[in-house]
C-alpha cells in the first residue's frame, strides 16, 4: 500500500486526483495540503471529492499533510512546487509533479534534490494519449525534415493563465530538438501584422482560448501538396489523474531521478 498525499486537493484537478486514488487498490489517501487561504479547511477531502468521507482533513499545514505521505502529487503552480520539492525529499517521500510554469531555475532544483536521491516524475501532461504524441512527434519531425512546415495549435478553457500550455511546449523543443533548432530562439508565437514569408527554420506556436476546452493540441506538419495533423483531444482531466496514479506506482520502485511520463510508459524518446 502507497500512502499518497494530494496538493491543491480542494481544487478541480486535486477532487480528481482524491478520486482516483480512491478508485486505485494499491494507494490510499493519507493528506490533503492546500493554501491558507482555501475556505475548505478542516473538511473531509475525500466528501469533498464527492466519495465516502475517509476523515483525511484539507490543511494548509505542509508538515500534518506530509506526515505519513509515500508519495505526493502536486498539480499546482510552480511557486507552491518549488517550496515544497525540497521538503518532500528531505522526508524521503517520492514526488509525482504535474505543475505548469516551472522555469529552468526550477527544474535544477528538482535536478539537484534527484541527485542527492529523491525520486520524481515530473511532466506537464500526465496524459497517455498526449506521452504518446510525444514521442510520435520525435520520431515524424526528423523523417519528414525541413521540407515541412511545423506549427503548432493548442487550445484551453477561458480560465487558463498561461500560454502556451506547458504540454504545447514539450511538444515545441521536442519538434525543435528532432530538427536541430532552438526552441527559445526559433520558436515563432502567433504572427501579426507584415512578418514576411515564413521560414525553414522556425516552429509557429499558437495559443487559443475559450469556453471549458480541457486540452487540445495538434501538430501539422505541411508541404506543397499535402500536410499531416497528428491531434490529441482531452475531453476530462480523469486522463491525466489516471496517468499520474501510473505514476505514483512507478516511483515506488525506481531509483534516485527525475524522470518523466515517458519513463514511466516506456516511451523514451
Amino acid at each position: 500500500m502507497i500512502n499518497v498525499t494530494i496538493v491543491g486537493a480542494a481544487g478541480r484537478m486535486g477532487r480528481m486526483l482524491v478520486q482516483e486514488v480512491a478508485n486505485t487498490p494499491e494507494l490510499k489517501l493519507v493528506g490533503a495540503l492546500e493554501s491558507e487561504q482555501c475556505p475548505f479547511l478542516g473538511a473531509d477531502a475525500s466528501q469533498l471529492a464527492g466519495l465516502e468521507p475517509t476523515g483525511v482533513k484539507i490543511t494548509a499545514d505542509a508538515d500534518e499533510a506530509l506526515r505519513e505521505a509515500d508519495c505526493v502529487v502536486d498539480f499546482t503552480f510552480a511557486a507552491a512546487t518549488r517550496t515544497l520539492a525540497p521538503k518532500v525529499a528531505e522526508k524521503g517521500a517520492t514526488m509525482v509533479i504535474g505543475s505548469t510554469g516551472l522555469t529552468a531555475e526550477d527544474i535544477k532544483l528538482l535536478d539537484d534534490l534527484a541527485a542527492k536521491g529523491a525520486r520524481i516524475v515530473q511532466s506537464p501532461n500526465m496524459s497517455v494519449g498526449v506521452n504518446l504524441l510525444f514521442a510520435l512527434c520525435a520520431q515524424v519531425a526528423p523523417l519528414l525534415g525541413d521540407a515541412y512546415d511545423i506549427e503548432v495549435v493548442e487550445m484551453h478553457h477561458n480560465q487558463k493563465k498561461d500560454a502556451p500550455s506547458g504540454t504545447a511546449e514539450k511538444l515545441g523543443q521536442i519538434l525543435a530538438k528532432a530538427r536541430g533548432l532552438n526552441y527559445d530562439t526559433d520558436t515563432r508565437h502567433g504572427r501579426v501584422g507584415l512578418v514576411g514569408a515564413r521560414t525553414k527554420n522556425e516552429i509557429g506556436m499558437h495559443s487559443l482560448r475559450g469556453g471549458d476546452v480541457v486540452g487540445d493540441h495538434t501538430v501539422i506538419f505541411a508541404t506543397d501538396g499535402e500536410r499531416i495533423e497528428l491531434t490529441h483531444k482531452a475531453s476530462s482531466r480523469q486522463t491525466f489523474a489516471k496517468g499520474a496514479m501510473r505514476a505514483v506506482k512507478f516511483l515506488a520502485t525506481a531509483k534516485p531521478g527525475r524522470y518523466d511520463m515517458q519513463d514511466v510508459l516506456g516511451l523514451r524518446i
